[in-house]
């Protein structure tokens, strides 16, 4: 059975909106739809890069439907209704999706958010998309990251009513209920000196480490988070200070997760990310490897004198002259 674009193909009386999250703001909290700067969570539904399932989520009258379906082929394992709207988080401005642990076991989804000092979120079994805990925060958080094993979940606290920049990362514990005490900071950073807007988001291919692009002050940072040890990691992209383009920026990894790519959609690559030892360089063709070339240009002038000389000779011996006669 195939899960299609009308709510028939599922045959559930569905009003389908197939896949579609509701609005998010770049840190992930749910605001009206349509309100300018907000992002959608991928249409095409979440996903694990290991795993067989996609999750989608579906309007329907009287709340929410997630269904999970098969990654490839569409076929429909399990969906279940929920009252109210729920919605899968976004976890940057360019609406990468968030919530599915890498082991395909929990995924976390975002109830629709009273106006309030507090802020609820919803953890579902991933497989049988039952209900297994509710978290209720005291204050304004929004969905970060979770664990490969969904042992822990990292959420972003907003620190200002009004400024949405100042946020600290915090770590939740879904064993003992227990929102830790101390943010999760990189201790050789200055205290509030990570600030700014989450553009984009790349995965490990084991789910471990969360890598997010910050568009900060002065220039683009990425802040990396182990999930597994509740440790991050900043890494400033300075070499590209005063970039204008922050937000035309996205992150991308080679499949074995050694490497990530800063990449401009309309100018190519910007900088490499060694996510060993968290080192920042100039791609290939901007260090002299594949970019403008400059040597060739350089060969021109040599190029031209020679194909000078050539004809010269070719004349000379057309009119008989060897090329060491003067004439």
């Amino acid at each position: 059975m195939r899960l299609g674009l009308a709510a028939s193909v599922i045959g559930l009386g569905l009003v389908a909106q197939l896949g579609l999250a509701a609005s998010a703001d770049a840190g992930g909290l749910p605001v009206a739809k349509g309100v300018p700067g907000t992002v959608a969570a991928d249409p095409e539904g979440l996903t694990t890069p290991p795993g067989p399932d996609r999750y989608l989520r579906l309007s329907t009258p009287r709340g929410t439907m997630i269904a999970r379906v098969e990654r490839d082929g569409g076929a429909l394992l399990r969906a279940r209704s929920f009252k109210g709207e729920l919605s899968i988080p976004a976890v940057a401005y360019d609406g990468s999706p968030g919530g599915l642990s890498a082991d395909g076991r929990t995924l976390v989804l975002l109830p629709s958010q009273p106006a309030g000092a507090k802020t609820r979120f919803v953890v579902l079994d991933a497989k049988q998309l039952q209900v297994r805990d509710r978290i209720t925060l005291p204050g304004r958080f929004s969905f970060d990251a979770i664990s490969s094993d969904g042992s822990r979940m990292f959420f972003i606290e907003y620190l200002s009513r009004f400024d949405l920049t100042r946020y600290a990362v915090r770590e939740y514990d879904l064993s003992s209920g227990r929102l830790l005490p101390d943010p999760v900071v990189d201790p050789d950073e200055p205290p509030g000196d990570m600030q700014g807007t989450a553009v984009a988001r790349v995965n490990s291919p084991d789910g471990r480490w969360a890598y997010t692009l910050y568009d900060g002050d002065e220039y683009p940072f990425i802040h990396a988070l182990d999930t597994a040890e509740g440790r991050a990691v900043c890494i400033d992209l300075d070499s590209i200070a005063g970039y204008r383009g922050p937000r035309s920026l996205e992150l991308t990894s080679d499949p074995d997760g050694s490497e990530l790519s800063l990449v401009d959609r309309k100018r190519g690559p910007r900088a490499v990310l060694d996510t060993q030892t968290f080192e920042v360089s100039l791609p290939s063709e901007q260090a002299g490897g594949g970019g403008f070339p400059w040597v060739a240009v350089a060969m021109i002038p040599v190029a031209l004198v020679a194909a000078w000389a050539l004809a010269l000779v070719v004349r000379r011996r057309r009119h008989g002259v060897a090329p060491g006669d003067a004439r």
